[in-house]
């Protein structure tokens, strides 16, 4: 994984619709969010990573993602299609400013907040035609005026709170804030069956790397490689052990590229190589 992919730049009461197609998406790439965010898939499946949970989507459902950071993976149905999806931006000031019009709709903030950075919703009959109204304004070779796409997002915040009131509260609580060891704390307990580095679990918090590390050492008092690396060797040995698995059929699974260095982890938390810790155990 290179680099970062950066979503629009915020701009008080700013919104912006972009079509995204790509034959081969990333596997996996670093999203900073400076906007909110529509996801309308129409080809393929999305899935994004937070600091303390994810969310897979398919083109009969779509997603809202808070402002912040994450890691987004994208795959394509099948060979010679394309990766389709429609991005609606958004800022925050313009979710408070629908908040504030339309209270007697919307209702009293929830008291105990769902503060999950997504919403994920499955595409009724008036969804399916609003993504494609937005597909359509996409295919004009004019751009979409600005006060166009403020009506178009009114229009999809107003249906949602009729048809949805317990998701558009969601929405207004979504972007509710974690102290750091809670976000750190959620991270790995999120993350600790999948493959993803260190470098990636210090982005999702929004840290350096040298400010997780301390912070990961102060709340679990190792370094979160090793204190990593023991975790995966536990699962690594309870598949040996349980389900009577070879090295060779699970090391990609532990996110391993090759066999050897797969075997050199798992020798260097028991001592000795796979195959020998199963004919023991």
């Amino acid at each position: 994984m290179n680099g970062y992919a950066i979503a629009p730049a915020a701009d008080n009461g700013s919104t912006s619709i972009i079509r995204y197609r790509a034959t081969t998406p990333p596997a996996r790439a670093r999203i900073m969010l400076q906007q909110n965010l529509f996801t309308f898939l129409l080809n393929g499946e999305k899935t994004v990573h937070f600091a303390g949970t994810q969310v897979t989507v398919k083109p009969h459902q779509f997603v809202m993602l808070a402002a912040g950071n994450c890691l987004m993976s994208e795959k394509i149905p099948a060979e010679n299609a394309d990766y389709h999806s429609i991005l609606f931006f958004f800022d925050s000031k313009l979710l408070a400013d629908f908040f504030t019009r339309h209270a007697a709709l919307t209702g009293e903030p929830a008291r105990q907040p769902d503060d999950r950075p997504f919403l994920l919703l499955e595409k009724d009959e008036f969804l399916v035609n609003f993504t494609s109204s937005l597909d359509y304004m996409l295919n004009s070779d004019k751009p979409i005026y600005q006060d166009l796409q403020k009506v178009k997002l009114e229009e999809l915040f107003l249906y949602l709170a009729v048809q949805y009131p317990g998701q558009i509260q969601q929405i207004r609580n979504m972007s509710a804030a974690a102290s750091d060891d809670l976000v750190v704390r959620q991270a790995v307990t999120s993350h600790i069956n999948s493959n993803i580095t260190v470098e990636e679990l210090a982005f999702l918090c929004n840290m350096s790397l040298s400010t997780f590390k301390r912070r990961f050492a102060r709340i679990y008092g190792n370094s979160p490689n090793r204190w990593l690396l023991e975790r995966r060797m536990e699962r690594a040995a309870k598949m040996l052990r349980q389900n009577d698995r070879k090295a060779n059929e699970i090391y990609y699974e532990l996110g391993y590229e090759n066999l050897s260095s797969f075997v050199q982890s798992f020798k260097q938390i028991y001592g000795v190589t796979p195959k020998q810790y199963q004919l023991s155990n």
